[in-house]
């Protein structure tokens, strides 16, 4: 589990959520995100995408299954380098 304050001027749109379904596609885990309101699997593009994550929001990445230790390592970086 780590938190991200989301940099992306435009959040977590269409594009980025897209991208992340896919690298989630690629892991064993569940990968979920929680904006304090609202819980969702990443995999679930239209689940992440009405969360409305705007920029300046800060979210909970929880990732857990089989590949979690390398998983989360993944998503991190993606967070790091995509929003």
């Amino acid at each position: 589990t780590f938190t991200y304050t989301i940099q992306d001027e435009l959040g977590i749109h269409a594009r980025p959520a897209g991208a992340l379904a896919k690298v989630a596609q690629g892991l064993k885990s569940v990968v979920s995100i929680d904006n304090g309101t609202k819980k969702a699997d990443v995999k679930r593009l239209m689940a992440v995408m009405s969360m409305g994550i705007k920029k300046g929001h800060t979210i909970t990445v929880t990732v857990e299954g089989e590949d979690e230790e390398t998983a989360v390592v993944t998503v991190e970086e993606f967070f790091k380098n995509n929003l």
